[in-house]
This record gives C-alpha cells, structure tokens and sequence, in this order.
C-alpha cells in the first residue's frame, strides 16, 4: 500500500474531489483526517470507508478558524506523533462579473480559498519541519493560470495558492528539511461546485476539452496520492494541471 502508515489531513473533505481523495487515500492504508463544516456527508464518508486497509477521522472544520485549526494539529501531534502530509482542498465560488462582484462575495472567497491555505500550512509545516519531511498539496485551478470571466475573486485565490506554493518549496527546505510542496490545477471536474452549471455550457465546454469529456473527481484523487506519496520524491515547487488537454 502506497499510504500505508501516514497521517494525512484532507480539507473540503466531505465532497467531490476532496471525498474522492480521502476514500483513496484510504484505500492505500492511509489514516486520513477528513475536515469539513459538513458533518453529515463526513459521517457517510466514514462509513463509506469501513472495513478499508486504512481509517477516516472526521473533523468539523473551517479553515477560517485559526484557533479550531491550532487545537487540531496540537490534538494530531499528542496522539499520531507526526503529520505526513496536507492536502488543501477546501474551497468555495462565489462568480459574478466584477462591476457586480459584491466586496462580500470577495472577501469569502479570499478568506477560505486563499487565507485557509495559509492557516492550514502555518499551523502544519512547524511539525513537519520537526520531523525533517513531508508532502504539501495545494489545489489551485487553471483559471489560476489563465483566468476566467466572471470568476475574479476565485482566479486571484488559485493564483495565489500557485505562487505559496512555489515560495514554500523554496522555504521549507533551506535548512535541509525534505517538505515538498505541490500545485495541482484541475479543469472541469464533475463535482458539487459544477452542478449548477448549466447544461449548454457543459457541452460547450466538453467540445473544448481535447478528450471531450469533463474530468471524475477521482482522477484528481490520483494525483494527490502520487504527489502525497514516496513516489513523487523529487518532485517539488511544480504545478500538475488536470485538465483534460484544456489547456495546451
């Protein structure tokens, strides 16, 4: 098992990509802390995965919360000893043009997007940088690459969250500690945040996409585990796009 033995904390677990992602990961022997402020769908998530190779912990959780957040790595540390790798997934769109962009709709995007995955990392990477190693991944999108109408406070964070990552894989290692940190850039994924697309753009997209298909959350999942895993070794500061061959 490709986990087998790790501590791993997944946010926005309890749906999509991030569901996907916990369930694999548990799949591969890993003990996977599932946060969400969803505690229905985390229950379902746990009792999804039982009776597989690892465990699911679920964990009422925003990433707003600095202090929920601060309280949960103090917890993890007392009782698992280590925390091998983060997976900051959590996220949330609120789209609107910019002349009816709300300064409301701005700063929640800002907040949880962008200030969340640096609340998670600075309360995490201490215990990482203690024990010398560990794998950070960060999702961001292609929109954080190239933009997209409608979506200016959700481009700005996934930007952002590529050049974090990129600043804390330099970081993060110039005392000799073997912490990577990853971007991975999804395109357009089938999950909750995509149902309430309408159908025409679906199909106006997927005529886009080179392998003209939207994308599984689980597909996504995949490359968490690559990059959370021993087998991505030498891989760090880098941006992984997802998208299908959206973008060329």
């Amino acid at each position: 098992m490709r986990l087998k033995g790790k501590v791993v904390i997944i946010t926005g677990a309890a749906s999509g990509i991030g569901r996907a992602s916990a369930k694999r990961f548990c799949e591969e022997g890993a003990t996977v802390i599932a946060c969400d402020l969803n505690e229905e769908l985390l229950k379902s998530l746990v009792d999804e995965a039982k009776g597989l190779p690892g465990e699911i912990v679920a964990k009422k959780l925003s990433v707003t919360d600095r202090k929920a957040i601060e309280k949960l790595v103090e917890e993890l540390k007392e009782k698992y000893g280590k925390i091998d790798g983060l997976v900051n997934n959590a996220g949330i769109t609120r789209d609107a043009l910019i002349q009816k962009m709300s300064e409301e709709d701005w700063d929640i995007v800002i907040d949880v997007n962008l200030k969340g995955v640096f609340n998670m990392t600075q309360f995490v990477v201490p215990v990482m940088l203690s024990q010398g190693y560990g794998s950070i991944v960060n999702t961001s999108s292609v929109v954080g690459v190239y933009g997209n109408i409608g979506q200016t406070n959700y481009s700005a964070t996934k930007g952002g969250v590529i050049a974090m990552t990129k600043t804390w894989a330099k970081e993060f290692t110039r005392k000799g500690s073997n912490i990577r940190v990853n971007a991975v850039a999804p395109g357009f994924i089938k999950t909750p945040m995509t149902e309430k697309v309408p159908e025409k753009v679906i199909k106006y997209m997927e005529e886009k996409i080179p392998l003209k298909r939207m994308g599984n959350p689980e597909e996504i999942a995949n490359v968490y585990l690559f990059l959370i895993s021993d087998e991505s070794s030498y891989i760090t500061g880098q941006v992984i796009g997802v998208d299908g061959g959206l973008v060329l």
